[in-house]
């Protein structure tokens, strides 16, 4: 070889012992196990106690992807069509396809079709340093670095690590990066279910990521190789002309997801059961479906486990034509209606004043207030006469529990309710008068099946929860255990509850359970909550923008998915019905007359009475005059000598004695007129034993004081 002749070789030469050099000069790039590791899904997951995924959020909204796939968890169709349309030589070469880099080459040199030399190695580098990600015109600087940094891949990653990143990082269309979010919001499947025809026309899908359904069917067309394309044509279109946002994973939580769940990726455990989850999911959507023609959009249902208060199922809006589907309807404040009864029924049992067998009058009532007139009625606009306090709140009567109401005290009864885990009725008892035995007052879902979970353990309440980490509560005690077993032992009778709901209801189970229901005024709100020895689940429907339902009760609204609910969770329960407690006896009752059949009853030891006697017809004792919360203004034209209040009560014996303030009026049989003194005054009716009857809060404003 002649010197002239080396020295023409020498620069290919050094050019190309210079390229080698640059290609195999090591370079850093992050190992297969930090890449994984780094990797973020734009969405945030709740998942329940198994750890099953049970609503997803979407924290992340500038790209659209879902966890990472192994590539296992991919179909074969999928993977053979992605490396025979991006990279056919793929297990072939070691990160450049130098055969496939030299056609390009000369495709450009010649004046061809400019065509693209990256292997699936160069992309996926590009995808994980994107200063070395395809863009635009590239210079040859810029595509060395991409070969060398594919070189370096191919040294230390196997090449189904390197496939399988690439599926995971890579940009398909719009918003959704790698094929887990591709898959399901254009498909509706997982990447392992994709058939060939969802492959071909997903692979031929990456060149051009915008196009249009026709242009990429045309693609996968040519590079199948196939002459009839109306199958690829219809699976185009179906996934790209006609793609909607497909969820991820079932989403059946999403109020509690939302409210709990934070940072993208994040998967955070909770109580919750996925099953028990999806059973209470599909009696609400069930049973909503069949009230839509009595205007009813709306439900909640919360389940909880009576040992540990963990919140097993907590679904917080239902039914497909709800027009605020994002309310919670767990946390939403709602009228109570007939749900606070047993906890009226429970304060007076305790006291003494009342037991399971004691008559009341359930005849009409009027009850002067301070905004006027109060005459309760019942549900069906009838009055049963003398009825048992079990008949009363098994058949949820509204006239006796107003006339419980007056024996107890509106402001015990309403200390009871707040002590009993109804936080938010915690105004003064004057706020909610008498109207508050019928449930005037606004509770939420969680506070329902809070106290109604209290019932079921005896008395003793504690805090619910929805973390597996968080430390057991502690209990208080919030009524007697006797109390309590009275008032389950009642809302468990099915005898008792037929004078209002019949024979056959759908508050019966084959199992124990104690539950009431509840309407609140003008039928806005229905409830039905109740428990067994397990479980205590509760049901609200109604509509969240407040318009009233038509002719829609709470055996005939929330009751059925109450025992839907409960009727499938407790289908093995076999346990006895709960043990009376010492201080509670059991005892022969006849009632004179004989208003209801003899029975046992159970009692409060040392309350029991064989024969009870309904006492002639007459108002309870109570305050006539003041009404309670009224105001009185001293007119300054009018002598002081002149100016006299009257205080007059009803009903009593003259055991009871009237007293304002501190000062003893008298027998409450007589009437009085008390000269009025500025300042808040309380009329109290009294009985012997110092308990109070009934009372009245009185203010006096002097109105030529206020004008100075």
């Amino acid at each position: 070889m002649t010197r002239r002749r080396l020295f023409l070789l020498l620069p290919p030469v050094v050019l190309v012992a210079a390229l080698a050099a640059v290609l195999f000069w090591p370079v850093s790039m992050p190992s297969y196990k930090e890449v994984r590791e780094a990797y973020r899904p734009s969405e945030a997951y709740l998942l329940d106690r198994e750890g099953r995924v049970i609503a997803v959020k979407r924290v992340d909204f500038g790209i659209r992807r879902l966890d990472w796939v192994p590539l296992d968890g991919m179909s074969p169709a999928l993977k053979d069509a992605i490396v025979a349309g991006e990279d056919r030589r793929f297990q072939r070469h070691g990160g450049v396809d130098w055969t496939a880099a030299a056609g390009a080459v000369w495709s450009q040199l010649s004046g061809g079709a400019r065509r693209g030399g990256s292997t699936i190695t160069m992309q996926v580098a590009g995808l994980i340093d994107p200063g070395l990600k395809a863009g635009g015109r590239r210079g040859w600087r810029q595509k060395l670095a991409q070969m060398r940094a594919a070189n370096s891949l191919e040294r230390h990653w196997s090449k189904p690590q390197i496939l399988e990143a690439y599926l995971n990082l890579l940009d398909f269309r719009g918003e959704l990066q790698g094929i887990g979010a591709t898959a399901r919001f254009l498909s509706g499947k997982h990447p392992s279910g994709l058939g060939t025809s969802e492959s071909l026309v997903l692979a031929a899908l990456l060149p051009s990521p915008g196009a249009s359904s026709e242009r990429v069917a045309a693609r996968a067309c040519a590079r199948a190789r196939l002459s009839d394309c109306a199958e690829i044509r219809a699976v185009a279109a179906r996934l790209l002309d006609n793609a909607r946002a497909r969820m991820a994973e079932e989403n059946l939580a999403p109020q509690l997801g939302n409210a709990l769940l934070r940072q993208a990726g994040e998967r955070r455990r909770t109580t919750l059961d996925l099953d028990i989850q999806r059973v209470a999911v599909e009696a609400l959507d069930r049973h909503l479906g069949g009230l839509t023609q009595a205007n009813v959009r709306d439900g909640a249902v919360l389940v909880v486990d009576n040992l540990t208060g963990q919140v097993l199922a907590y679904v917080a809006s239902g039914g497909g034509l709800s027009r605020s589907a994002q309310v919670d309807g767990i946390r939403a404040p709602r009228q109570a209606g007939s749900t606070l009864k047993p906890f009226l029924y429970g304060l007076a049992l305790e006291r003494r004043y009342l037991t399971p067998a004691s008559l009341l009058d359930d005849s009409p009532l009027n009850l002067q207030t301070a905004l006027g007139m109060y005459i309760p009625q019942n549900y069906d606009r009838d009055f049963k006469g003398m009825v048992s306090v079990r008949t009363a709140l098994a058949s949820s009567l509204n006239v006796p529990a107003v006339r419980t109401l007056v024996l107890v005290g509106v402001e015990a009864f309403r200390d009871r309710l707040h002590s009993a885990g109804y936080a938010g009725i915690d105004r003064d008892g004057e706020y909610y008068g008498y109207s508050l035995a019928l449930g005037s007052a606004e509770v939420t879902l969680w506070e329902q099946v809070t106290a109604y979970r209290a019932l079921a353990r005896g008395g003793l309440l504690s805090s619910l929860t929805v973390s597996p980490d968080a430390a057991v509560a502690a209990d208080s005690r919030v009524m007697s255990e006797a109390s309590a077993f009275l008032v389950s032992n009642i809302l468990s009778d099915r005898a008792a509850r037929i004078t209002t709901f019949g024979l056959a209801n759908t508050l019966n189970t084959r199992f124990w359970s104690a539950v009431k229901t509840g309407t609140s005024k003008d039928m806005r709100d229905n409830w039905c909550i109740g428990y067994s020895r397990r479980y205590t689940v509760g049901v609200w429907v109604g509509n969240f923008e407040g318009d009233s339902m038509h002719n829609v009760s709470g055996v005939s609204g929330a009751a059925p998915i109450w025992q839907d609910v409960i009727s499938q969770l407790a289908r093995d329960e076999t346990e006895a019905p709960p043990v009376p407690p010492g201080d509670v006896v059991a005892s022969q009752v006849r009632f004179s007359p004989a208003v209801e059949t003899p029975r046992e009853d159970w009692f409060l030891k040392g309350t029991e009475i064989a024969v009870m006697e309904a006492v002639p017809a007459g108002p309870f004792a109570r305050i006539v005059s003041p009404a309670d919360g009224v105001v009185v203004a001293l007119d300054p034209d009018i002598p002081a000598s002149h100016t006299r209040v009257p205080i007059r009560a009803e009903g009593g014996d003259p055991s009871l004695v009237l007293k304002i303030g501190d000062r003893v009026l008298g027998p409450a049989t007589r009437d009085y007129l008390w000269a009025p003194r500025p300042g808040t005054h309380l009329v109290v009716l009294q009985r012997a034993d110092g308990s109070v009857a009934d009372k009245a809060r009185i203010t006096v404003r002097d109105v030529k004081a206020q004008q100075k």
